[in-house]
């Protein structure tokens, strides 16, 4: 059981993390280590995460399916293989330690935020899905297990991954892309989710207070008007991830 003012401050977090990722993307960058600084083991913090984030990940994907920027026929083989990824990732990470998990995680938050950080978005004008072709379906399955088995392994920065491996790949705008990324995400999300609850690894009453949160941080983020935008926010926002990453890793490793 968790201090009440710790419980607030989770759940506050969770808004943070989805009013930001409404506007820069990363907002499991946030929530996975604020789960492991107020005290969750490892293997509890990374199952309670996939059940906030699907609250946040599943509204972002039925938003884009609606708007036609997601087509789930076209990009089947991308969404099972997602799901074989996120579950596969999810069962191994089940049989690493406790103390290993402590020690690694911090380092791959770290190292994703530094990523999301210093790269740069890939701009395509293409709004238009490309040819179907023998190619396209073996980038589908490549893409779909490699991102969905660090989604069920570790997560932060998925999102991001997709997003630019899908730009990359593809060759398509930014809101195809976004659907795309979306919309596997919560698959990833869902898969790896059932998995540690099966494990056992899931806190209900954290996960679906923080999820609450972020669907409305989410919310928020997207209809407000932000007057600098992503381009202010983004690196003051990763700035904390990697200063709460490296306070983390101290007291995991030293």
């Amino acid at each position: 059981m968790l201090d009440p003012s710790v419980w607030v401050l989770l759940c506050t977090i969770g808004f943070v993390a989805g009013f930001i990722d409404a506007i820069a993307g990363g907002g499991g960058m946030l929530t996975v280590p604020a789960l492991l600084a107020a005290g969750l083991p490892p293997h509890i913090a990374l199952g309670t995460n996939k059940l906030a984030a699907s609250f946040g990940s599943f509204t972002a994907s039925v938003t884009f399916y609606r708007k036609r920027l997601f087509n789930p026929r076209f990009w089947y083989l991308s969404l099972i293989a997602t799901a074989i990824g996120a579950v596969s990732g999810t069962l191994l990470v089940s049989y690493i330690s406790t103390d290993f998990l402590e020690k690694i995680l911090p380092i791959l938050i770290l190292v994703t935020a530094v990523y999301t950080l210093l790269s740069k978005t890939v701009v395509s004008i293409c709004n238009k899905l490309p040819p179907n072709t023998v190619s396209l379906k073996a980038k589908q399955v490549s893409q779909g297990i490699i991102l969905g088995f660090y989604d069920g392994v570790a997560g932060p920065g998925t999102g991001a991954f997709w997003l630019a491996s899908s730009n990359f790949l593809y060759k398509i705008n930014i809101l195809l892309s976004s659907g795309l990324a979306k919309s596997n995400n919560f698959i990833s999300n869902l898969c790896s989710l059932v998995t540690f609850a099966y494990l056992g690894y899931v806190n209900p009453l954290i996960g679906v207070s923080m999820g609450l949160c972020i669907m409305l941080g989410a919310w928020f983020g997207a209809h407000s008007a932000i007057k600098y935008g992503n381009q202010f926010i983004k690196p003051i926002f990763i700035s904390v991830v990697i200063a709460l990453s490296c306070y983390l890793g101290y007291q995991s490793w030293f």
